[in-house]
């Protein structure tokens, strides 16, 4: 860092205001990442002063790692630098929302939770469920492309953002894409920043392409048993004409996380249904025939909430409880889940370490958590053979959530994918000086 400590308060709040910089030692140690704490926290408030900060940072040499609400802060390789704490939460305008063109653009700074409220009053949704939940800002869901089970049906951010505003790291404020559905102009660069991880610039503006809700939605426990049942029961499933919002397998550890030692052991398969209450009672019937077929029970689940919430937000619900948990995310052909799932059992059996697992079948999303007492020790290899599975299966792992101490000798996101040459050189247009989350993606180090 070039400018001194001492300066960069009075710099930011000449630029912003007294109020929107702190620099006191708890503020500062809350946004810390990974053992590194930044020197100052600063909380734009439009898009301008957002673009004014980034400029002034890669101006001063300074490392930039943007946040929202933090709920997916800790998802990355431990930063190389980290100067500047850049809070895009006072960001939380309704920028533009039509509801009969299902279109809204809001600021990222604004809760899930809050666009679920103000859409739900005109009977829309924007159907998914990310990690942090309504806590989660959309700012952070786009960066991260945070999707949970509902993306069996409707997909990830990726597929429902239609523009972009962004910042660039030299403060230009550029946008891409449009406000309506059949918008294409931009399409790659919104896809490219959907998932970028704040790495290519801060997202201060999204346009969202939003859906009428069910009228409405049940979910629904079949109790397999095995994996091997729950294999068989999947596929029957997904050659069915249920068409199902979300569809999960869990393994036994898993299941007995959600529901306590009391609850009947074994594979459970999870799936809720929306539509008119014909359409899911019709579908019923059809479950029922499938998991008579296979030896499976079926039953409708009244408490059905908590159990998607604890689904789609893991790290939130079990580091009270096993603060050294490490969380896996494999992505892997649709018909390779239950095997993998397997496969990291046999693994996990042979080190000893706790695991609880269950895979969204029908996307090809698998998610590993490791309650290990000493989350470092064996944690290395344990990772190493676990992409050997994934790429035996044709997939990839990437570590979510895990101790520092984990991410000191695991690489979190393992290969680069076919996309990282063109991020790559989006980084060095637009980031030239490495201001943004220095070494944090994959394959975005210094100098990259």
């Amino acid at each position: 860092m070039s400018v001194a400590a001492d300066s960069l308060r009075t710099d930011l709040a000449n630029l912003l205001s007294p109020a929107q910089v702190l620099t006191g030692a708890d503020e500062c140690a809350a946004c810390a990442v990974d053992g590194k704490t930044p020197e100052c926290v600063v909380f734009p408030e439009t898009p301008e002063q957002t673009a004014a900060v980034l400029r002034y940072g890669s101006q001063h040499e300074l490392a930039v790692i943007l946040r929202g609400n933090g709920t997916k802060i800790l998802t990355g390789n431990p930063p190389q630098r980290y100067d500047l704490a850049l809070s895009l939460r006072r960001l939380q305008r309704v920028v533009h929302y039509e509801p009969a063109d299902l279109t809204v653009s809001v600021e990222a700074g604004m809760k899930f939770g809050a666009l679920q409220n103000l859409v739900g009053q005109n009977g829309l949704w924007l159907p998914l469920d990310p990690r942090g939940g309504a806590e989660a800002t959309m700012g952070g869901i786009v960066a991260a492309n945070a999707a949970g089970p509902l993306r069996q049906a409707f997909g990830s951010p990726r597929d429902m953002v239609l523009g972009l505003r962004f910042a660039t790291a030299d403060g230009k404020l550029v946008r891409t894409g449009g406000r309506v559905v059949k918008n294409v102009a931009g399409y790659d660069f919104c896809k490219l920043l959907t998932g970028s991880w704040g790495t290519l610039g801060a997202i201060v503006e999204v346009n969202l392409k939003l859906f009428p809700k069910p009228a409405e939605r049940s979910t629904f426990t079949m109790r397999a048993g095995t994996l091997g049942i729950a294999r068989d029961l999947r596929r029957r499933i997904l050659r069915s004409p249920i068409d199902p919002l979300r569809l999960v397998v869990l393994d036994a550890h898993a299941v007995a996380l959600l529901s306590g030692p009391a609850q009947t052991p074994g594979v459970q398969l999870w799936i809720e249904l929306g539509g008119s209450h014909r359409v899911i009672e019709r579908c019923l019937l059809e479950l029922r025939h499938l998991t008579s077929a296979v030896g499976a029970t079926l039953e409708r689940r009244e408490d059905a909430k908590c159990v998607w919430e604890f689904i789609s937000d893991l790290p939130a619900w079990l580091q009270p409880s096993y603060p050294g948990t490490t969380v896996l995310k494999g992505a892997l052909p649709l018909t390779a889940g239950e095997e993998f799932l397997s496969r990291a059992e046999q693994e996990s059996e042979s080190e000893h370490i706790p695991l609880a697992g269950f895979a969204q079948v029908g996307v090809g999303i698998a998610h590993l958590c490791a309650l290990p007492e000493s989350p470092t020790i064996g944690v290395a290899d344990w990772v190493a053979r676990l992409r050997q599975a994934a790429r035996e299966l044709g997939g990839t792992l990437v570590l979510e959530h895990c101790p520092t101490g984990v991410k000191n000798s695991v690489d979190v996101w393992g290969a680069c994918g076919d996309d990282v040459e063109v991020m790559r050189k989006l980084k060095s247009a637009w980031d030239p000086a490495g201001t943004l989350a220095p070494g944090r993606f994959a394959g975005f180090q210094v100098g990259n």
